[in-house]
């Protein structure tokens, strides 16, 4: 073959390569893929969570906002809105970016050089291409094409810890809001107790001690109101940073009162098969020991030969002397390191311990989701129990003895102490309902998370060691 054929079937050659390993980035950055993860989820609130808010999305946002925000509103609210997601959707856009890089050529590099000697002037050029990059692209395409579908399942991931992060911060917020009306009457029942002690102590009708006990009460009182306001604005604040809100719209109305309770407990069957089934960090690091394990092949296959260059080069020498001749010189030259020092071994140890790291962790998440799956149900039953003998028991027979008291004192049967005991004591029992009904929702949330997304305590151990593992066949 001529020398510039050669040339030219060699620069062919590359380009038909690059284009066939040329990968183009999603259109969307894999919000349909993510959406489609978390599709039906009864943590979603039949909504779609939106990589950046447009003008749309803030539109609904305002009216959401106009009425007083269910735990629904509250979720859609943050799923186009908060922070959180958008964070989770730009980190999902650069793995996709990362697999399009894996999944191209490496850039053929021309060098290009000038020699003077005397009369003599030499240039020489050289194309030179990473043969092992076009032997391992297969392999590297497919590997970050999987580490890409690991990176889909956490940010689905993501998007659900935000669901239920709101839906539980709605419920704390609204529990604690109810809280304080009920301790605000308990408050002002305690100091009308403390006021009629004191005109009956002046009167010298009681005694110091007895209107020293009264003054206890209202001041243990006024300390819990204290608390219970503070915890409201916790809550509220916790709520308004997860539904990225600012400005007048932090200014939003919460419901009056929680839910009522479910009238039965769902029928869900084994939940440590759901659990295994369908929870996204299972399947997540299901995926990533995949990918682990590829990254081991690809390891081995290069324990040895891990760089192979090849390049085209043409010399040619210019003699400005009388006859101004010109001599051309063509070749190749080929760069191979020599595995005298390092076989590889390190490299291939290295490999072998990240995949039985992986593997240790797939067992590990399948031993925490069924464990977290049989909790997290007999939390839910503990919780709906407490919450229904409240609501069915405790409450009801409380109002009866109140309703007795009422009708005590209008006999004359009860003194007006009396009476302001059991109102303070009433008030403080509906309180505990109301924190029993609000353990309730926490634990119904936590319950379809570690059903279908992920560990109440987060993703932070997972993302750690995805975020430790180097890149395959890494040095």
């Amino acid at each position: 073959m001529a020398p510039h054929s050669f040339i030219r079937s060699a620069i062919a050659l590359a380009g038909v390569l690059t284009l066939a390993g040329c990968a183009s980035l999603s259109s969307d950055g894999g919000t349909a893929d993510v959406q489609a993860l978390v599709n039906g989820n009864p943590l979603m609130a039949g909504t779609t969570a939106q990589r950046a808010p447009d003008e749309a999305s803030q539109k609904s946002v305002d009216a959401l906002l106009a009425k007083p925000l269910d735990a629904e509103a509250a979720v859609r609210i943050a799923l186009v809105n908060g922070p959180r997601v958008q964070d989770a959707f730009a980190t999902l856009q650069l793995s996709d970016a990362d697999r399009v890089q894996a999944a191209s050529l490496p850039n053929p590099v021309l060098s290009f050089s000038r020699l003077a000697q005397g009369s003599e002037r030499e240039f020489e050029r050289m194309l030179r291409f990473n043969v092992l990059g076009l032997v391992t692209l297969p392999w590297q395409a497919r590997w970050a094409g999987q580490r890409h579908e690991a990176a889909k399942l956490q940010a689905a991931q993501s998007v659900l810890m935000l669901a239920a992060d709101t839906r539980r911060a709605w419920v704390r917020a609204v529990a604690a809001q109810q809280s304080v009306a009920y301790l605000r009457d308990a408050k002002e029942a305690t100091e009308a107790g403390a006021e009629l002690a004191h005109r009956m102590a002046k009167a010298g009708n009681w005694s110091a001690l007895q209107r020293t006990r009264e003054q206890l009460l209202l001041a243990d009182a006024s300390a819990q109101l204290a608390r219970a306001e503070q915890a409201a604005v916790a809550s509220r604040e916790q709520l308004t940073r997860l539904m990225g809100l600012s400005g007048t719209r932090t200014s939003y109305t919460l419901p009056d009162r929680l839910p009522p309770l479910p009238q039965a407990a769902p029928e869900l069957g084994d939940v440590q098969a759901l659990a295994l089934r369908d929870r996204l960090d299972v399947r997540a690091a299901q995926a990533q020991n995949s990918a682990v394990a590829g990254s081991l092949g690809l390891t081995h296959a290069t324990s040895v030969i891990n760089a192979m260059e090849l390049g085209v080069v043409r010399n040619t020498t210019f003699d400005n002397d009388a006859d101004r001749t010109k001599k051309t010189k063509r070749g190749f030259e080929l760069d191979l390191p020599i595995p005298i020092f390092d076989w590889g071994q390190s490299r291939n140890g290295r490999a072998e311990a990240q995949y039985l790291q992986s593997a240790a962790r797939v067992r590990d998440m399948g031993v925490l989701a069924t464990s977290e799956a049989r909790e997290a149900w007999q939390g839910w039953n503990t919780a709906y129990a407490i919450a229904r003998r409240y609501r069915d028991e405790v409450l009801p027979l409380r109002k009866q003895v109140n309703e007795e008291m009422v009708l005590r004192y209008n006999g004359m049967l009860a003194s007006v102490w009396e009476l302001l005991g059991e109102t303070r004591a009433s008030m403080l029992l509906v309180n505990a309902g109301i924190e029993a009904q609000r353990d309730f929702w926490l634990a119904d949330t936590d319950l379809q998370l570690v059903l279908t997304g992920s560990s109440p305590g987060g993703m932070t151990a997972l993302q750690t060691a995805a975020a430790s593992e180097p890149a395959a066949g890494g040095h």
